[in-house]
């Protein structure tokens, strides 16, 4: 059995999410990859909150590139909101984009089977499961290296 080629040390695990890591190396180049990747799933970018630029605004805190992505599937937040309108307090599902402390660039999704569990009801399930696939897709996309066109 060979090393794996990518050494980078992996996010933490979580039960609410799932990451990779990317081989991008600029950060803003990595956020647009990301949204191209989400939009491939016919996700949206609905809000893009810039956690170090705040974070250095409000507190003076220097930190690392951190930028938190509201991602939405209208057709599926539709029926998931058709089947239980409170659901949209747990929308959108987050998508995270940070540099990690070596310097590689990570991607954390919010996994909507997880957090969506907090309903027993069937369709928000059935959504959340469809959810869940897509973002895997995107996971896998970004996680393969990055080339003209991907």
């Amino acid at each position: 059995m060979q090393p794996s080629l990518n050494t980078a040390p992996q996010p933490a695990a979580v039960a609410y999410g799932f990451h990779c890591v990317i081989g991008d190396k600029d950060f803003t180049a990595a956020v647009a990859r990301v949204t191209e990747a989400l939009k491939a799933e016919s996700f949206g970018v609905l809000t893009e909150i810039d956690v170090q630029a705040t974070m250095k605004t409000k507190l003076g805190i220097e930190g690392r590139p951190y930028r938190i992505l509201g991602a939405c599937n209208p057709p599926l937040a539709h029926r998931a909101l058709e089947a239980e309108p409170d659901i949209g307090l747990l929308l959108p599902c987050n998508v995270v984009v940070r540099e990690e402390p070596d310097g590689t660039l990570s991607v954390g999704f919010m996994d909507p089977v997880a957090v969506l569990q907090m309903t027993s009801n069937p369709e928000v399930a059935k959504v959340a499961h469809e959810v869940h696939e897509r973002l895997q897709r995107v996971k896998a996309r970004l996680a393969s290296p990055a080339t003209p066109g991907n």
